[in-house]
């Protein structure tokens, strides 16, 4: 098989008859096989009816309904443990992203043996406010922070060998960041195209300013996932190590003065009364918690179970 497009979708009731059309439209004229894996991530619209309907009328595509609503990055963790084509395309269902793009990031991974390559809405039709300075912004922190230098992070229109998403883990709301977790992972030759962003034709955006926030604070996690996240104890066993050092040189520089102060005839001075004990106390305590951190780490690491991070309703044609 070609191609898997892998599409998570909520309350997109207008666009998905539409959009399947054009999907169909492109497959058709460039001959590819395909499957299309629509994810219902907990639609309260009509939308999981319309994915059935399409469903019995065209059996290359398949449906994934969650019982309620995970997240992104759920919805394609479930689409990329189904996946069977050679090449695997993610987009929104919002018409935002355009069908006409597959071809060239088909060939992008076939042709030029990239592993992974990602859209770049270079010009957008969103709010500037809201979203464009928001994610410009956003964008260079993940840029300096992961080593991985593409425009748009956020773009949901991305190509990947199929090899690709069978080796990474996206949970949380990490889809932000598969680049990133696709060159940990030990697959580096990752490029990016310049696509072109539609203005959204129905509904409204799902997504609001929150979703910076929890960027930026995701950015931080795979940040230090991907740095100790096998290793815990080396960032919190360091840290607590120079805790108690600055606590061992706290409490000698308190019993040299103490010692000073009785050879000069203060009998009366308490430790107490020192601002260096409270130093040397505060560093002692930080630093056994950062041991301890680290050893839970450690041991959470070794004895964890892979949960299941979301359940799913119905699946048609898997």
């Amino acid at each position: 098989m070609n191609l898997s497009i892998i599409i998570p979708l909520l309350n997109e009731q207008e666009s998905l008859p539409e959009l399947h059309q054009w999907i169909v439209k492109v497959m058709t004229t460039h001959n590819y096989t395909y499957e299309v894996i629509f994810i219902d991530d907990g639609s309260t619209d009509n939308s999981w009816q319309i994915i059935a309907d399409l469903s019995k009328s065209n059996p290359n595509v398949k449906g994934i309904q969650f019982l309620r609503n995970f997240g992104k990055s759920q919805a394609l963790h479930a689409g990329f443990a189904k996946a069977k084509g050679d090449v695997v395309i993610t987009m929104d269902a919002d018409l935002q992203d355009s069908p006409d793009e597959i071809p060239d990031l088909y060939n992008m991974i076939m042709q030029q043996n990239f592993d992974l390559v990602s859209g770049w809405k270079k010009k957008r039709y969103d709010s500037v406010v809201a979203k464009n300075l928001p994610s410009k912004l956003f964008n260079w922190a993940a840029r300096k922070t992961s080593g991985v230098y593409l425009n748009d992070f956020n773009c949901g229109l991305k190509a990947y060998k199929n090899v690709v998403i069978k080796n990474i883990e996206v949970s949380g709301e990490m889809h932000r960041y598969i680049p990133v977790l696709a060159k940990n992972a030990g697959f580096g030759k990752i490029g990016e195209k310049v696509v072109i962003h539609q203005a959204r034709k129905y509904g409204e955006s799902k997504f609001g300013m929150s979703r910076f926030i929890n960027g930026f604070l995701d950015l931080i996690t795979i940040w230090f996932l991907s740095r100790y996240g096998k290793r815990p104890m080396h960032l919190f066993g360091a840290v607590g190590v120079l805790m108690f050092v600055i606590g061992f040189l706290a409490t000698g520089a308190i019993i040299t003065l103490k010692l000073i102060k009785l050879y000069s005839g203060y009998h009366t001075i308490l430790v107490t009364d020192n601002p260096l004990f409270y130093i040397a106390l505060t560093a002692m305590i930080l630093g056994s918690q950062l041991f301890l951190a680290g050893f839970l780490g450690e041991i959470i690491l070794r004895t964890k179970n892979n949960e299941e991070r979301y359940k799913i309703s119905t699946e048609v044609n898997l």
